[in-house]
């Protein structure tokens, strides 16, 4: 927890729990927006950036499922735990098909949730941390995704930003389908045709980067995303 202060969405309609929760989790040092309901939780997640997200199942307006739906949309990797009072089988399944990290049952214990947040975001902290430092080695090229260079005999392409998280993704699903709607949302923030179709350009680019070497490819799967094809 050293730096910067983690930040949280609790979106949580009982105003004294919402209250409470939201003082315990600032005296353990976490920045928490607080908000009453589902819609202005969406308004919020949309507006700002935040490292986990709290949701109550049963809200008015928009409720703790839905608005999970709309957040994975938006993210598909921030952290999702659901609190709710709702103990059927049914709604945990739900839940955790929704993509939850974890579904807790009203009442709890506050001491245990902050060791749920903590454990969830050291874990999701040492994983960004194996990936920023991972290199690959495509056929003929090396790429450092950390310094944004694409290395060949030829030369070094030092690649933009979207260039670089483009090609990461396609390298970690190397010879296995990048979903397109997936390198949309995590580089894009949405996968609107707009943006589907700056993509398109960025793939072209890629292909251009990679010509040297002729067994790397970047299969199109109609209608499902991209296969880096490579050695």
């Amino acid at each position: 927890m050293e730096g910067r202060k983690y930040r949280i969405l609790l979106c949580e309609d009982d105003s004294n729990l919402g209250t409470v929760l939201k003082n315990f989790l600032e005296l353990s040092d976490y920045e928490v927006v607080l908000e009453r309901d589902g819609r202005l939780g969406l308004a919020a997640f949309q507006r700002e950036k935040f490292d986990i997200c709290l949701l109550d199942v049963m809200m008015p307006h928009v409720d703790g499922f839905t608005l999970a739906a709309d957040i994975r949309d938006i993210d598909p990797d921030v952290p999702l735990f659901f609190l709710s009072a709702k103990t059927m089988k049914e709604d945990l399944i739900k839940g955790y098909n929704l993509g939850a990290d974890d579904y807790i049952t009203k009442p709890f214990d506050s001491e245990v949730l902050l060791l749920k947040i903590k454990a969830i975001l050291k874990r999701n902290e040492e994983e960004n941390r194996i990936s920023e430092n991972i290199e690959f080695d495509l056929g003929q090229y090396h790429f450092n995704p950390k310094l944004r260079q694409l290395i060949h005999a030829t030369g070094t392409q030092t690649l933009s930003p979207k260039e670089n998280d483009l090609l990461k993704m396609l390298a970690e699903h190397k010879n296995d389908l990048l979903p397109r709607e997936r390198a949309l949302k995590k580089i894009w923030g949405s996968d609107t045709y707009f943006n589907g179709r700056s993509m398109d350009v960025y793939i072209a680019k890629l292909r251009k980067y990679l010509k040297e070497d002729e067994k790397i490819e970047i299969v199109n799967i109609h209608g499902n995303g991209f296969r880096l094809v490579a050695p």
